[in-house]
């Protein structure tokens, strides 16, 4: 797989990122449809047999048993820990620590992960989301330390609106060079300003869900275990992530997908990957077909026609996301 740079950085990216959500014991943290390790590791496996070597987790993810999963698989699998580019994320509380991103809480943080990934560093450390209760030079202060320290090489962050993220680069000695946002076929309220704003700061972008949560890669009225039994993934912060005016976007990825004669899957991640502003699309995978058809998206170039035709049935909605 062809590397791409991640923002104005000289880090060098897989195309796809695997999104590491998917692994962790059900009976740790609050998702029932995540896979123990036995299960997760083909998958891990296989993302690094297809030249997936960006690897996204968070220390709330399973209650910290994905990093730990991760850190065994990467031991196992790279025969150098540089093989792969790993990325953790810190805000969310897990047992034992309140969360946030306090001075308190980003260093005792850090540790906790390193210990749990079975490393001495990260290569990207994001912030999950804005925290309201700590003024943004204290964290934009803490994760600059943490850098220094030699513990992360590169800091990033999550979904927030555009002038949090603006305010933040301008605040902090060590800047973000990657936003991991909501974005795709059936959630496009980045394109207003924080799509705009990235690309213009050289900013790389990481849409999480690129695939909605996998409403893009079924027919509208088909359903799965984690789309029955994943709260999150049916309300996002008090709103419904998708409803029934996504029906028609659904069918035009259907449409496109049938003339192409590919999974629907792929079109909907090639229609990402269009994008110029788009680094590396999050993928997270429960089964090897996911990461497949993510991989064989990259070689999908879409036409003008088709591109039209799945952005066409689109209309604003309220931005989910994020608080």
């Amino acid at each position: 797989m062809k590397p791409t740079r991640l923002g104005r950085t000289g880090l060098a990216v897989s195309r796809i990122c695997l999104g590491c959500m998917s692994f962790g014991s059900p009976s740790r943290g609050n998702h029932e449809w995540t896979l123990d390790e036995e299960t997760s590791r083909p998958l891990l496996r296989r993302a690094y047999e297809l030249g997936v070597t960006f690897w996204d987790t968070a220390n709330a993810y399973s209650d910290g048993h994905s990093e730990e999963i991760v850190g065994r698989a990467i031991k196992e699998l790279a025969s150098d820990r540089e093989e792969i580019v790993l990325a953790t994320k810190v805000f969310n509380p897990i047992t034992g620590t309140p969360g946030g991103l306090s001075r308190k809480a980003i260093m005792n943080a850090i540790d906790e992960s390193l210990s749990r990934l079975g490393t001495d560093y990260v290569d990207l450390y994001q912030i999950h989301r804005w925290d309201p209760h700590t003024p943004i030079e204290e964290t934009m202060e803490a994760l600059h330390d943490v850098v220094k320290a030699g513990k992360a090489r590169y800091l990033g962050a999550s979904s927030m609106w555009a002038w949090q993220f603006s305010k933040a680069q301008h605040t902090g000695k060590t800047p973000f060079v990657s936003m991991q946002n909501h974005y795709n076929l059936l959630n496009r309220e980045e394109e207003r300003e924080m799509l705009p704003l990235c690309a213009d700061q050289g900013v790389g972008v990481l849409p999480w869900s690129p695939l909605a949560r996998g409403r893009l890669t079924r027919p509208w009225d088909s359903t799965t275990t984690r789309s029955e039994t994943d709260t999150f993934g049916k309300t996002l912060y008090g709103q419904a992530q998708y409803d029934e005016s996504d029906r028609d976007i659904v069918d035009a990825v259907a449409k496109v997908a049938s003339g192409r004669g590919v999974p629907m899957a792929q079109v909907a991640m090639a229609w990402l990957l269009a994008k110029p502003v788009v680094t590396s699309p999050i993928v997270g995978a429960t089964k090897v077909a996911h990461l497949e058809d993510a991989v064989a998206a990259l070689e999908l170039e879409l036409s003008a026609e088709e591109l039209a035709t799945l952005e066409a049935p689109y209309t604003p909605r309220p931005v989910a996301g994020f608080v």
